[in-house]
């Protein structure tokens, strides 16, 4: 079995800015922060490490219960927020994903720095949440390898599953894992975990940007997805 995990924001879809403004409304409303500073980059970054950098920028102290202040109002705004803002899901994401479940054997997972229900709003929002069960999220980790980590050890747990499930066994080594990302973050977190790096341009980094990051795979979106494909076909006929 072979994972693939998928970036949301900039990759699967480009809310227009949703998440951004259910932080600045969390911050003015909880935090009494009327304007947010646009030194701290969200492209990329953990839910957890933007919130605590804003936090710490605009006089809070961004210590538990602050953060669970924020995660609470946050995931309140949120809904709203993508309601009010035009997004679409990027070209060839759809398509992509509807072969992937068809072909069966790959593992289809989430690596973001979203926290587990914001990504859960935000695939339902757009009508992509059927397609992925397990992953590795924002909550806890304000590192991005440290993500990467637990959404490959997610995978290994499913892969374990679905194997003994079908064929009575408690182990199934993964053949490998792909990261799918458009940032030079997910480049890096991909790395981190030995995954093989797809890299598009849809939304926080230059075609440039990411070639000098040095992915195994640049793409201009997932509207043609063969090289991708074939990589995981390669990997499958002859795993590491």
């Amino acid at each position: 079995m072979y994972a693939i995990l998928f970036d949301i924001d900039g990759t699967l879809v480009s809310t227009g800015g949703a998440g951004q403004l259910a932080f600045a409304e969390t911050f003015a409303a909880e935090f009494g922060v009327d304007e947010l500073s646009g030194k701290v980059p969200f492209a990329g970054r953990s839910d957890r490490a933007i919130a605590s950098d804003l936090m710490r920028l605009h006089g809070v102290d961004p210590h538990d219960e602050n953060w669970r202040r924020f995660r609470a109002g946050y995931l309140e705004r949120l809904p709203s927020a993508l309601q009010r803002k035009s997004g679409r899901v990027l070209p060839g994401v759809v398509a992509l994903l509807e072969e992937l479940a068809a072909a069966g054997h790959p593992l289809v997972g989430l690596l973001t720095g979203n926290i587990r229900e914001g990504a859960d709003h935000k695939l339902q929002h757009y009508g992509l949440a059927e397609h992925f069960s397990f992953g590795g999220f924002g909550d806890a980790s304000p590192d991005r390898n440290g993500i990467a980590a637990a959404a490959l050890a997610e995978a290994q747990r499913v892969a374990n599953a679905e194997w003994q499930e079908s064929r009575g066994l408690e182990v199934c080594e993964l053949s490998g894992a792909m990261v799918i990302g458009d940032t030079v973050h997910d480049v890096t977190c991909a790395r981190s975990i030995g995954a093989f790096a797809v890299a598009v341009p849809t939304g926080g980094a230059t075609r440039e940007e990411l070639a000098a990051a040095k992915p195994d795979l640049l793409l201009n979106d997932l509207s043609d997805a063969r090289p991708l494909l074939a990589e995981i076909e390669r990997a499958l006929r002859d795993p590491k």
